[in-house]
């Protein structure tokens, strides 16, 4: 797609836009308390929740974030904790495991990012 063609909303996604408006114009003041906060939070982020319709690089689902945090909660479930000297163990892990991430992600090389933090 050209920058052109972001401007202009396809008509499927404007389709689906319309029909979430519709869905949201409800009286929800006799709702379930979790209802109205859904609905709340739907017409908070109305404007974010189809973003994939309109960019092709954006994925339908957050199968990647997911996916990113697995590693620390597997490494606290064995290990129980992240400690070390200073008690910043988790802090560090995090920082390294996302440069480990994102160089996997972006299709580079894992031991060059570590090189280059290394450096910094």
């Amino acid at each position: 797609m050209t920058g052109e063609d972001y401007l202009i909303p396809p008509k499927q996604g404007t389709n689906i836009h319309d029909r979430l408006d519709g869905m949201l114009i409800v009286d929800y003041s006799k709702f379930h308390k979790k209802e109205k906060s859904f609905i709340k939070r739907l017409i908070k982020y109305r404007d974010s929740i189809h973003t994939f319709l309109a960019y092709d690089f954006v994925p339908p689902h957050n199968n990647g974030s997911e996916l990113a945090i697995r590693n620390v909660k597997v490494k606290t479930k064995v290990s129980g904790q992240f400690l070390n000297a200073k008690g910043k163990g988790a802090g560090l892990y995090a920082k390294i495991r996302s440069v480990v991430d994102t160089s996997i992600k972006n299709g580079q090389g894992v031991y060059t990012a570590l090189l280059i933090l290394a450096k910094c």
